[in-house]
């Protein structure tokens, strides 16, 4: 196994959460208690969603986030693919969905037991140079490489045990043991897009297309945008999927502002959301928290409204304007017939290329909200769904 491509994105998160660019992407917080639950659920899930039981032709590793007990990435998927197919679906980070089964035991267990360092021939030094930032590169290759090679054993057993001829899976860069399993017994795998690619994403973007240790086969992207925003590792290709989630557009409220926060950058766009309430008392700013951060974080401001219930999808499909920073949510918006704007922070990178086609607006004073575009070709982000075509494609 190679060791970069498994701690690459975790080594990212480390270098900007510890230089202060971003926070905390997605933070998990469990009390005692929950630590006790998810051991006890770990336990008896053994049993009850032991995954080697039964018989499959294909397997889907859905998104452990589901608003309103959806999982909205591979719904349609697995609604096509039909019973054959084996869902896992881990409970670590989320609820699984019904029906699904998970080796959430050995997940946790194959990580508990490690050494304290290893060697990272040379770094964590170099990266000190670079940056000036200490990253314990040492710590995360002791803990993740043996967790990998525990699990990829592991899954290696479950995929021949059932005949897996096609692995889907989303997040693939952070379930490399269940992709390395795939690829060492020559099985396809499908990575299906979960949100924003750019040339600065770590799990994507690979400078020069190199060719990188177990990688999927295929990505389905929502749009054509997509297919190659970012360069690829070798012999990854890539299909447009569509994306059969998004909600049909409702009649405007042409006074409902939406600032879409997230982990990394969410503080800082609450102080802008701060002036644009002082710039336009006319508008209803709303500050959208993302389903992985806690209302307890944040203090609104005089003329903001924290806005925390419902689905994020139906309030963009109401707002006029949005505003965020790298938030896939504001891809989402533009197809959902919003005003975009793009502060100005860490990550709004992301948007250079809708920024300078002219579908959003890079927000540097809080008065040019009002200016923020529509985009004209929403479908360039986010096509029809072609899931059947892609399903019947490679049956045949």
């Amino acid at each position: 196994m190679h060791p970069w491509p498994i701690i690459r994105m975790r080594v990212f998160h480390e270098l900007t959460r510890r230089s202060g660019i971003h926070g905390v992407p997605h933070p998990v917080r469990r009390s005692t208690s929950d630590k006790l639950g998810l051991v006890g659920r770990h336990v008896a899930g053994l049993a009850t969603r032991n995954p080697f039981v039964g018989r499959y032709d294909a397997m889907v590793v859905p998104h452990p986030r589901k608003p309103d007990g959806v999982e909205i990435y591979t719904d349609e998927l697995r609604a096509a693919l039909g019973p054959s197919t084996l869902i896992l679906d881990s409970g670590i980070n989320g609820t699984p969905l019904p029906g699904s089964r998970n080796l959430d035991f050995f997940t946790s267990a194959a990580g508990a037991v490690h050494a304290r360092a290893a060697d990272d021939r040379g770094i964590t030094t170099a990266l000190q140079e670079l940056t000036g930032v200490v990253v314990p590169t040492s710590a995360l290759l002791a803990r993740e490489v043996p967790k990998h090679l525990r699990l990829r054993a592991l899954y290696r057993a479950l995929l021949k045990r059932h005949g897996i001829k096609t692995v889907y899976v989303v997040v693939a860069y952070f379930h490399q043991h269940i992709v390395g399993a795939a690829r060492d017994l020559g099985i396809r795998v499908v990575e299906l897009q979960h949100g924003a690619i750019s040339p600065f994403h770590l799990g994507y973007s690979y400078p020069g297309r190199p060719a990188v240790a177990d990688q999927p086969d295929e990505l389905w992207c929502f749009g054509d945008y997509w297919t190659d925003v970012a360069e690829l590792p070798a012999g990854m290709r890539t299909e447009v999927v569509g994306a059969p989630y998004l909600p049909t557009a409702t009649a405007k409220d042409p006074k409902l502002a939406v600032f879409l926060s997230q982990g990394t950058t969410g503080h800082g766009l609450l102080q802008i959301a701060e002036t644009v309430a002082k710039a336009h008392p006319e508008l209803t700013i709303q500050f959208r928290l993302h389903p992985s951060e806690h209302a307890a974080d944040y203090t609104m401001p005089a003329g903001v409204e924290l806005s925390t219930g419902g689905n994020t999808l139906d309030l963009l499909a109401q707002a006029t304007y949005q505003v965020g920073v790298s938030t896939t949510a504001l891809f989402e918006g533009m197809a959902l017939g919003c005003r975009t704007a793009v502060a100005e922070l860490p990550g709004h990178e992301y948007l250079a290329g809708p920024i300078a086609r002219g579908h959003a607006l890079l927000l540097t004073t809080p008065e040019q909200l009002t200016d923020a575009p529509v985009c004209p070709t929403p479908e360039t982000y986010y096509a029809p769904s072609r899931i059947e075509q892609l399903i019947v494609g490679a049956a045949s």
